[in-house]
């Protein structure tokens, strides 16, 4: 019989409205090769690739009377051409207007009746570029049966299309009577599931969210042990509509590296990390984007964000879920010093990863049905399951890999996240550290952030501030 959505999965469908879709997404450029790169051989890149994935060629089928989670089912009328779409910008496009196009097309609904996912291709970039979107959907992204489909697309070995052989039918699809048994045997061996599910009805909305944040129990008493308060008022939480605002903006890996390297003269060389150095670009960003709101912003000004980080252990590199840890920082915004800042926000994030205060990935496995392939999808499940109350921005930080990655011989010079809104989040940022460069992607809902350019200019101007900061020091 076919795989059951888990609860926390179908959680995912069941609180996703217009306003909030639960998609995460990528937009991904590349430089074309030789003899160039086209809709037909991204559909053949894609046919031949999801065969590591067969679930992006099945579709949810709900349980009549619902007596029963979801199940995924093969899609017997699958159409990759229908999921991999064409898209241009008036030549020469521009980042920003590959932007706008972003923030149109990531807020759309993927079809319910169709596998939960879209990729566009995305021609006419200037100097010859092109991009890559995609759309995920988070009940899909578990990690166990599929990553994103990003990962999918893309390899660190342009001879490696064309190397699948792909035997792939489709099982017939059940009937209604065969999903209904199966509901019924599942519950001969979970009977407190059944009850649940009848008892939930039309309120599964309600239910299932009350499960996942009963579920958060534990981060919520990890914040009580950190600040004995809620997350900060904040212009961050406000109504989130159905529009969104989206900016790309990338930055020099080395920069980072310089700023952590020029402390080996300090006293807290050994304290601070890139992370660190990420989070406090991030507050400067913050303060100036407050300054500029003609916001009050004074010396204890703070930005709370829940930030999975990734703790690397040698001996035990193959199991990711052992190497994550999420922690909820105070960002000092009102802090002046570029200084200052990164000290205070290395000082947060050692208490939390060695005072015991993080949370564990089994504690995230209870929270958001955790097991998926990168902290961006581990982000954007927590930011969906968690009070906004508790935090005013979801950060995730990925380190990616340092050498080139292809789509066939295209090769990607650029990736940048698309984090989903949660209610009441006006912003989420995803960052990608990959082949040099660090990638940020801000998602923000129009109307609330009509000003996240100056956010994205706010980031590049504080790490300046950091690199003169260091450098005067020396």
């Amino acid at each position: 019989m076919p795989d059951r959505l888990s609860s926390l999965d179908a959680s995912f469908l069941y609180l996703e409205d217009a306003t909030t879709p639960m998609h995460v997404g990528s937009v991904m450029v590349f430089d074309p090769p030789d003899d160039g790169f086209d809709y037909d051989r991204l559909v053949q890149l894609i046919s031949q690739r999801i065969a590591f994935v067969p679930r992006y060629r099945q579709r949810i089928r709900q349980i009549p009377g619902r007596l029963a989670n979801p199940v995924w089912v093969d899609d017997e009328d699958f159409d990759v051409t229908y999921h991999v779409r064409r898209s241009a910008l008036p030549r020469p496009g521009t980042d920003e207007q590959l932007q706008e196009f972003v923030a149109r097309i990531q807020p759309r609904p993927l079809d319910r009746q169709r596998p939960l996912w879209e990729v566009y291709l995305v021609e006419g970039l200037e100097d010859g570029r092109f991009a890559i979107v995609t759309k995920s959907h988070q009940a899909l992204v578990d990690g166990v049966h599929a990553v994103d489909i990003a990962h999918v697309i893309v390899d660190d070995d342009p001879a490696a299309e064309g190397l699948v052989t792909d035997t792939w039918r489709p099982s017939p699809e059940p009937s209604d009577i065969e999903l209904l048994t199966s509901a019924l045997v599942d519950a001969v061996r979970r009977p407190s599931e059944i009850v649940e599910n009848v008892r939930g009805g039309i309120a599964d909305v309600k239910a299932v969210g009350g499960r996942a944040l009963s579920a958060a129990g534990h981060v919520a008493s990890t914040i009580a042990r950190t600040a004995a308060r809620p997350a900060p008022t904040s212009p961050l939480n406000a109504s989130v509509g159905e529009a969104r605002r989206y900016v790309m903006i990338g930055t020099d890996l080395d920069d980072y590296k310089k700023v952590r390297s020029a402390l080996a003269r300090g006293h807290f060389a050994d304290d601070v990390t890139i992370n660190d150095v990420v989070l406090a670009t991030i507050a400067g960003a913050f303060r100036s984007w407050l300054l500029t709101r003609g916001e009050a912003v004074h010396s204890g000004t703070t930005v709370r964000a829940m930030v999975p980080v990734s703790v690397y252990d040698d001996e035990n590199h193959t199991r990711l879920g052992s190497r994550l840890k999420a922690c909820f920082v105070d960002l000092p915004a009102g802090e002046p010093g570029a200084s200052m800042r990164l000290h205070q926000v290395a000082f947060a994030m050692r208490q939390q990863m060695e005072g015991g205060q993080a949370v564990g990935a089994e504690t995230l496995a209870e929270l958001a049905g955790f097991a998926p392939p990168t902290l961006h999808s581990l982000g954007a499940r927590l930011g969906s399951a968690v009070s906004r109350r508790l935090f005013n921005v979801v950060i995730t930080n990925v380190p990616g890999p340092q050498q080139a990655l292809y789509a066939g011989d295209a090769k990607m010079v650029a990736t940048y996240p698309v984090m989903p809104l949660a209610k009441g989040q006006g912003l989420s940022i995803g960052l990608t550290s990959y082949d040099g460069g660090v990638y940020y992607g801000l998602n923000a809902d129009r109307d609330a952030m009509p000003d996240i350019d100056v956010l994205g200019q706010g980031i590049v101007d504080a790490l300046g501030e950091l690199l003169e900061s260091k450098s005067s020091q020396r």
